[in-house]
């Protein structure tokens, strides 16, 4: 658990660690050069399974590595020194990764504000993470938005010795996205076993790598990397205002666009960026070029999936849904 400047908050997250129904953890805190009372209070914790790593303040990611370096368990979970950890989560995330068919589990949340009170403005993102908990989901929805919250995650620890890396792109989506392409498995418990808070000072809403555009960044080009590596031509349905981007980033890329699709009668028939529009229905089967799927509207990713799989593509092996 790394921490800056959490003296309001900290103490509550350790406690809902150490008070977890599975004892056998130890807490590291990473104090990452903390100026308010948060060394004070760290000093009060008392229980045995704590230990404290003090450090000059060098940011998140030196702080996530200094904390794995210093772990010594087979297995390893994060926590977030504003966020309250369910009682059961431990237990019923190393009950899944003992039984040795995944490598990382997280679990649903519930985004709260620092009152306790839900948060609106994050309903559809709550939703949409809190939906998609299969190995196969996460694999094939990826490249949407990061397939876990932080702070919800239990993994192997050979997931994490994989490093958090520094740059202008959010930490922990490019570790995950390196995971799922290194062959770890990645599946969600579907419980809600963290209280996620957001706040106008978490560095999620101050940082510059937290951005939309720094997202889009890191999943284009772990895709590039990843299901694009050495992929010269690609189907790509949607020529609205999510898919038209990619189009021409596909483009730039050096990537043929064989077909694209789209259900809107205004675009049909149309040529956009020099490829015509024909209609969802008209979907090729599969055939071994890959299908990338770009549309963003509420609820249309279910309905284009149960059409893809009629057409025999395997979302997360030779089809993939961005935004």
């Amino acid at each position: 658990m790394p921490v800056y400047n959490a003296e309001r908050t900290v103490l509550g997250a350790a406690r809902s660690v150490l008070d977890s129904t599975f004892e056998n953890l130890e807490l590291i805190i990473v104090d990452d050069g903390s100026t308010d009372a948060t060394r004070k209070i760290l000093s009060s914790i008392r229980d045995p399974r704590t230990r404290v790593l003090r450090q000059s303040h060098e940011g998140i990611v030196a702080a996530l590595n200094s904390g794995v370096t210093a772990a010594q368990a087979p297995f390893i979970a994060r926590m977030d020194a504003d966020d309250e950890s369910h009682p059961d989560r431990f237990t019923l995330q190393m009950q899944l990764l003992q039984c040795g068919e995944t490598d990382m589990a997280g679990s649903r949340v519930s985004i709260v504000d620092p009152t306790g009170q839900p948060v609106t403005s994050m309903r559809r993102y709550e939703e949409w993470i809190n939906q998609h908990c299969s190995a196969d989901e996460i694999a094939a929805l990826r490249f949407v938005e990061s397939p876990f919250v932080h702070p919800t995650v239990t993994a192997r620890r050979e997931v994490f010795e994989l490093g958090y890396r520094t740059g202008d792109f959010p930490e922990d989506y490019d570790l995950w996205l390196r995971a799922i392409k290194a062959g770890f498995r990645a599946v969600k418990l579907p419980r809600r076993l963290l209280r996620w808070t957001e706040s106008p000072n978490r560095l999620t809403r101050r940082d510059c790598r937290y951005r939309p555009e720094a997202f889009d960044r890191c999943k284009r080009e772990h895709l590039r990397e990843g299901p694009l590596d050495r992929v010269a031509t690609v189907d790509l349905w949607g020529a609205g205002q999510t898919g038209k981007p990619w189009l021409r980033w596909l483009q730039k890329n050096s990537v043929t666009v064989r077909r694209l699709y789209d259900i809107d009668p205004n675009k049909l028939g149309q040529s956009i960026h020099g490829v015509r529009v024909d209609h969802a229905d008209d979907l090729l089967p599969a055939d071994g070029i890959v299908l990338l799927i770009a549309v963003g509207a509420e609820g249309a990713r279910e309905l284009i999936k149960a059409a893809i799989n009629s057409k025999g593509y395997r979302p997360g092996t030779d089809a993939w849904f961005l935004a």
